[in-house]
């Protein structure tokens, strides 16, 4: 209350000691000076009283903008300091976007290197007509003013800077009437500068809202497609796991009757393999190690079961044996190199598994000199689908799958992986 009426006391008492200042003036004229200014009064005092009314016109709009008045709301210079969770080019951009969905928005001029916007915004007359020939005082003071003294606020204007930070964006929100600092003595600017200052903050507050969400729902989305990789997985092993394992029983009994050891052999693998294909945790990474384990017992119980038809040799330095690796991976691309590579070949073939290293990147090839790329050996695609799938979902642009033509015949399929990698557990 001490606050308004002071504001309304300041408009009247600056108004009175203008027409003060005229009336002495008037007096000081040797002409005009004989007749008493009484006429500058009375003007003085009309105009006055629109001051008033206008003044509690500007502190019932500011209550009802705000829902308080006080020095800071009343004031026709708003400042406004917001921050911006980005990096100072976005947060630029998002502010630049946000001034120029302004209503009324004029002259903008957006400097991208100085990370400065300066605009223009066309004055708002909030007790304009309702209708055509209706008349209202407030309407009448608050549009004519600019006739008569020369000294309203025809328009308002915005400065906002963006001062960077360590990952963020301080604006500066500078609203202010486009007339200088000592009109403020003499008129109000109807809460128009408050009513940008706020628009312009909700708009930046709505759009990193906004930025947010899109945040969340793609991390959402990779959860979900993380998820639909693991149960394309879960059910990949679900149809082969079994299969592999009664076919290898199945040799084994034949075995125990014609070749004894060689069966002992057999079952020996089959239970190396299913070791290293115990269940993991959905984030949990194997290694090179193991995989190569897993891989090595698989395609031994293969060379007992084909003969002489399946050649293995393996070139993986030790010290790549701890490099971290999805599991099922490796187990992956032998299973393609056998089923479409050298199943199909009638005189079988060999397969390769080679490892190297190099600027903390590790290479890990599966080759075969079976059939290639021709319209008998092509799969559904998806083993290298779902290898391909689950490298961008663990490593992301860290990773990737490569699969060429061997030569003279056969196909390649290179794994690239980082050396060392922690996986994201935020969404395990």
């Amino acid at each position: 209350m001490i606050t308004s009426l002071f504001f309304i006391t300041r408009l009247a008492v600056a108004w009175f000691l203008a027409f003060l200042l005229l009336a002495l003036f008037w007096s000081a004229i040797p002409m005009a000076g004989q007749e008493p200014p009484w006429p500058i009064f009375l003007i003085g005092f009309v105009i006055i009283a629109f001051v008033i009314t206008g003044a509690f016109s500007h502190l019932r709009r500011v209550r009802l903008l705000a829902g308080h008045a006080d020095a800071s709301t009343l004031a026709n210079r708003q400042r406004r300091q917001i921050e911006i969770p980005f990096e100072a080019g976005e947060a630029f951009d998002l502010l630049d976007a946000a001034i120029r969905e302004l209503p009324r928005i004029e002259e903008v001029e957006s400097a991208r290197d100085s990370l400065q916007v300066r605009a223009k915004v066309k004055h708002l007359d909030p007790y304009g007509h309702k209708a055509p020939g209706r008349f209202n005082l407030l309407t009448w003071f608050g549009n004519k003013r600019d006739e008569l003294l020369g000294l309203g606020h025809k328009r308002n204007q915005i400065l906002a800077i963006v001062t960077p930070g360590d990952g963020i964006g301080s604006v500066t929100l500078i609203c202010e009437p486009e007339s200088g600092a000592w009109s403020d003595w003499f008129l109000v600017d109807d809460g128009t500068n408050l009513e940008n200052a706020e628009a312009i903050t909700r708009a930046i507050t709505r759009r990193v809202a906004e930025r947010r969400r899109s945040e969340q729902a793609a991390a959402a989305q990779t959860v979900t497609e993380k998820e639909l990789t693991v149960a394309k997985l879960s059910l990949l092993h679900a149809q082969v796991e079994p299969h592999f394992l009664y076919n290898t029983l199945a040799s084994a009994q034949y075995l125990t009757r014609s070749d004894p050891l060689r069966a002992d052999e057999m079952l020996g693998h089959l239970i190396q393999y299913l070791r290293h294909s115990l269940p993991r945790t959905e984030d949990a990474l194997s290694t090179l190690g193991e995989e190569l384990e897993r891989a090595r017992a698989y395609l031994e119980i293969l060379k007992i079961r084909m003969g002489p038809r399946l050649e293995l040799q393996i070139d993986v330095p030790d010290d790549l044996g701890v490099t971290p690796l999805p599991p099922m991976m490796l187990q992956t691309l032998v299973e393609n190199a056998i089923k479409h590579g050298l199943e199909p070949k009638p005189g079988g073939g060999t397969i390769w598994i080679l490892a190297r290293s190099n600027d903390a990147i590790v290479s890990v090839t599966v080759a075969d000199d079976g059939q290639g790329f021709n319209a008998e050996s092509v799969g559904t695609g998806i083993g290298l689908k779902n290898v391909r799938e689950r490298l961008r979902l663990v490593y992301g642009e860290k990773a990737a799958l490569a699969v060429v033509a061997n030569f003279p015949n056969g196909v390649a399929a290179t794994i690239t992986v980082p050396a060392t990698f922690e996986p994201d557990r935020r969404h395990g």
